[in-house]
């Protein structure tokens, strides 16, 4: 019968060593290694039974980007975290969602040896479909649209425009599929924005109807608002390994959207005039 193989992630050369001492004295095949970079070297050349990961190392939840690997690679794999954190209670119960579970430095070995039996036994807990964030977006954007109107509904400034709620949220399932668009993208954050026909008539638009620049910058910083808060309540969901990079994105792209709107906005705005002011 071949030996269960554990992939052990640990920067603390003491808690390595330790442990790679009892793994194989109970008869595991281990590869120990220390950092992300070398994990996921081995997480994509090799196959293993178990991923036994710290979680902080040192950057905080360095271990999820490890376990969403493992989970990519090799989604049969047992996933088990390490934390020095006990503390940390609600922040666990998401990333549960992501490994399999959670174990706090420092750890009665003997139940490490039952944990990592029992999970190979049963297997790794598989009960959602973990998704990136342009997959989140794309899914979520009409409930994502109606939180965002309710929000606005909330600002007297940008309600002391009268409009319909189709006027007022016409431009947003454009603005959704432009951002799924950008996260799917290989475009660096922060490179120089391309032209948005679609930005631009919005700011257009807004002008035309009676807004001021403050409200067209209010009515960008509710959607960062809604489209984050989006993020939080699918958390469960989102790959980990890509939720920063999707954050950025979605605020460069954002900002970038409403750069343009302003421009076109400020264009349209003629000499002295009061429109960037706000409404008394």
């Amino acid at each position: 019968m071949p030996l269960t193989r554990i992939l052990l992630v640990d920067d603390d050369e003491l808690v390595r060593a330790t442990l790679t001492e009892l793994l194989e004295h109970s008869g595991f095949e281990v590869t120990s290694v220390t950092n992300v970079v070398d994990a996921l070297k081995h997480i994509s050349s090799e196959s293993y039974d178990v991923l036994l990961s710290d979680l902080h190392m040192p950057g905080a939840g360095d271990g999820l980007t490890v376990v969403s690997a493992m989970r990519h690679a090799n989604p049969l794999a047992v996933t088990l975290l390490l934390s020095a954190f006990p503390q940390m209670e609600a922040a666990a119960q998401a990333i549960l969602l992501q490994a399999d579970e959670i174990l706090f430095k420092p750890m009665d070995l003997t139940l490490l040896l039952d944990v990592i039996k029992q999970r190979v036994a049963i297997g790794p807990v598989r009960n959602r479909e973990v998704e990136t964030v342009a997959a989140i977006l794309d899914r979520t954007s009409y409930a994502a649209i109606q939180e965002w109107y309710k929000l606005v509904q909330t600002d007297e400034l940008v309600m002391s425009v009268s409009m319909s709620r189709d006027l007022r949220c016409g431009h947003l399932p454009q603005v959704f599929r432009d951002l799924v668009a950008r996260l799917l993208s290989s475009k660096r954050i922060g490179t120089k924005e391309l032209p948005s026909a679609a930005a631009a008539k919005h700011g257009l638009d807004r002008r035309r109807m009676g807004y001021s620049a403050a409200m067209l910058v209010e009515e960008s910083r509710m959607l960062q608002i809604t489209i984050f808060s989006t993020l939080q309540d699918n958390l469960a969901n989102i790959d980990f390994s890509l939720l920063l990079v999707g954050v950025m994105t979605i605020a460069d792209e954002i900002d970038s959207q409403l750069s343009q709107a302003m421009k076109s906005f400020s264009a349209d705005s003629p000499a002295g005039s009061t429109a960037n002011a706000a409404p008394r």
